[in-house]
Parts: structure tokens; C-alpha cells; sequence
């Protein structure tokens, strides 16, 4: 097949400036285009060319400003020429969908929502029902995203599948692997955290990833486990380290834990990422929000970290409750985190059972291999 890779308007592809939906790109490209033509269409940067083809993959990039019809130009000139493609994957961007499809009438057209882009503030009724028409499948990132479609759109429910995210399996080692040791040992001593007992978070500060409601937490975590500290892992928005009234705070709960409690890498490049999950002994997605389903999960997994969550959005439909993770229902409450937390440190080989049993299971389906096969299925 002839495929076209519509990303985003937000960050270019290769990730180079992070973001999920540019990282999901990333990860499938070499299992898609090892049998079939690629082509992925995203914003310039200027750390990259305009046009170029990496490893027989073809990447055209276009002005942020009117993404939309800069995409759409760069079609109708293909249309033009007679090379069209056999389908289209439009990353995320329903209202994008008619567009698209007027600019390459012959293609089938393959949506996929990695959040609820189907509300009624982001999409009026008319266009949400032409869009569910000219889609010939809707890939959403997790049941809880596809209920958001089916719930308004019915008839949208036979096309509506959901594919989850994965990981490149060769590049997490998990925290117990022997080649593991001597980056887990150095990144610790980077970040002063040897011998300590850590709790990792790894996100976008905003609020509504609950940041600070972990930090309230640490407060009686340190109480029982004098050596443990909190490393946070990220920053306002990839790439960008500035510093936010919300930030301001959570660096004054961290300093009012006392010193060295709380360690801010602030942005880490996605290339590090894989890395970074050897410094923890227990990952927290502190969600507060519906969330789609954060793919740190996924991350944490694939590092072997026992993982707690809150059960928000899709996030415990791959955390099973004291099997592979730990999920919390009162996710607003500083003291739930506290003493799942407690567990953990108080329950080694609890902490390794559930750790083993998340590599485990991201091994079994959740490589970036399987789900390359998942969307290929959509795209028949």
C-alpha cells in the first residue's frame, strides 16, 4: 500500500520535540514502511529539511501557519500528477477529515483520536456526522476515547476501533536487566538520588496531571521512609522550560518538604526518555483529568517500575488493580498516593512482582510491532 501519515499542526515528526501522536509516529514508521510506501506529512522546524527520504521513508513538511491547506496543496499537486495513496491516516484533526478528502477524493481516509476530539465544542453535529461518513475506520487510543465517539455518534460504532499505543521494546530495559546497572547507578548520581528510595513522574506540569496533589503525598511518605525522594520528570510543554505561576507552586511544595526531597529535571529530550525510567523504584501518573490514556504507562512498564494510577479516562484499561499496577480511585486525595506509595517501599518483592509483571505484559502486545499490525488492519 501507498500511505500517508498526516500528523498534527503542534510538533514535527521525527519527535525531536516530543509529543505522543509525533512518538506513535515514530514507532510504527519502520514496521509500516518495511512492506509498504510511507509518507508522513508534518510542520517544518528548523532543525530538519523542508523534504527529504530517511530510510525509504518520505517526509514532506510544511508551514505551521494554515497547516491545514499547506497539507492539502501538497495533495492536489499529487492528485495532479496521478500518484495518489491508497489511504490516508489523519492524525487526531477530525475537521481535517472533509479536507482531506476533497484533496484526494480516491483514498480511503483512516481518523485517529488520541483524545476527546469528538466533544460538541470541538465538533458541531453536521461536521461530526460527515466526518463518522467519509471515514472508513476511526482509530481511537483507548476504549474510554472510543465510548466518547460511539456515545455521541452511534452510527459511528462499527468503525470505531481501538488501537493502543506501545513502546520500542529494545530501548526500556527494565530496572533489574544486568546491562541496566551501570546507567541506573550513573543517572542516580546525576540527579544526587543514590541510595534513596525514588518516586518518579514523568509529564507536562499542569495541573491536571496532579503533580502537585504527589507532592502533598511525599509529605507522608518522607514521614515513614526517611530516604525517599520525588524526582519530576518534565516541564510546562515539550521543549519549553518556562516557568508558570502553576510550576512556581509545585517548586514551593518541594522546597517545604526540606532539602533534596524533590529533584525538577525539567524538559528531558525524548531520545533520553527511555533512559530516565532507571531512576526510579516506582512510577505515579498522578492524573486528575479524563485521561486518554498517558503513555507513560506503557513507558513505566516497559522499564519494569511498578506502576500506580488513578482511574481516570482509559488509564486502568491496561493497569490491572495489584497485578500489574496499582489504581486509585480517590485520585483527588494526597494520602491515597501516600500509603500506595508506603506499600510499595514497605513490599519489595511486591514491588518486583508487580514490576515483572508490567514488562510482561507490554512484551506480550504492546510493542511498537504490535501496533503497527493493529493499524495496518484498519487501513484494509
Amino acid at each position: 500500500m501507498r500511505i500517508a501519515l498526516i500528523c498534527t499542526e503542534m510538533l514535527t515528526v521525527p519527535s525531536i520535540r516530543g509529543g505522543a501522536i509525533q512518538i506513535f509516529i515514530d514507532g510504527v514508521i519502520p514496521y509500516l514502511s518495511a512492506n509498504h510506501e510511507v509518507t508522513v506529512f508534518c510542520i517544518k522546524d528548523n532543525a530538519l529539511r523542508d523534504r527529504e527520504v530517511v530510510k525509504g521513508v518520505t517526509y514532506i513538511r510544511v508551514e505551521k501557519n494554515n497547516y491545514l491547506m499547506n497539507v492539502a496543496r501538497e495533495l492536489k499537486k499529487l492528485t495532479a500528477g496521478n500518484r495518489t495513496f491508497d489511504v490516508i491516516h489523519v492524525f487526531n484533526r477530525p475537521l481535517n477529515v472533509p479536507v482531506i478528502k476533497e484533496a484526494m477524493p480516491g483514498s480511503r481516509i483512516v481518523l485517529s483520536c488520541h483524545n476527546e476530539m469528538f466533544r460538541k465544542e470541538k465538533l458541531p453535529d453536521d461536521k461530526g456526522r460527515r466526518v463518522v461518513e467519509i471515514a472508513h475506520n476511526i482509530m481511537s487510543i483507548s476504549n474510554y476515547i472510543g465510548s466518547t465517539i460511539v456515545n455521541r455518534f452511534p452510527e459511528a460504532a462499527s468503525k470505531v476501533k481501538t488501537v493502543y499505543s506501545g513502546i520500542n521494546l529494545d530501548r526500556y530495559k527494565p530496572i533489574w536487566r544486568e546491562d541496566a546497572q551501570a546507567e541506573r547507578t550513573a543517572l542516580r548520581k546525576k540527579y544526587g538520588v543514590e541510595n534513596k528510595k525514588v518516586v518518579l513522574f514523568v509529564g507536562r506540569l499542569s495541573a491536571n496531571k496532579g503533580a502537585d496533589v504527589l507532592l502533598r503525598a511525599m509529605q507522608r511518605v518522607i514521614q515513614k521512609h526517611e530516604d525517599a525522594v520525588l524526582v519530576i520528570v518534565g516541564s510546562k510543554w515539550f521543549s519549553d522550560n518556562r516557568v508558570t505561576g502553576y510550576i512556581s507552586s509545585l517548586r514551593k511544595l518541594g522546597n517545604s518538604l526540606g532539602t533534596d526531597r524533590v529533584v525538577f529535571t525539567n524538559f528531558v529530550p525524548p531520545s533520553k526518555i527511555p533512559s530516565i525510567y532507571l531512576l526510579g523504584d516506582v512510577f505515579v501518573c498522578s492524573s486528575q483529568w479524563q485521561e486518554p490514556l498517558a503513555r507513560v504507562h506503557y513507558e513505566a512498564m516497559g522499564a519494569g517500575l511498578p506502576i500506580i494510577t488513578t482511574n481516570r479516562g482509559g488509564n486502568a484499561e491496561i493497569i490491572s488493580n495489584h497485578k500489574n499496577g496499582i489504581v486509585i480511585s480517590a485520585y483527588t486525595d494526597p494520602w491515597a498516593f501516600a500509603n500506595s506509595i508506603s506499600h510499595i517501599f514497605t513490599h519489595p518483592s511486591k514491588a518486583n512482582e508487580l514490576g515483572r509483571a508490567g514488562r510482561k505484559f507490554v512484551e506480550g502486545n504492546y510493542g511498537f510491532q504490535h501496533v503497527a499490525k493493529r493499524l495496518l488492519e484498519l487501513y484494509v
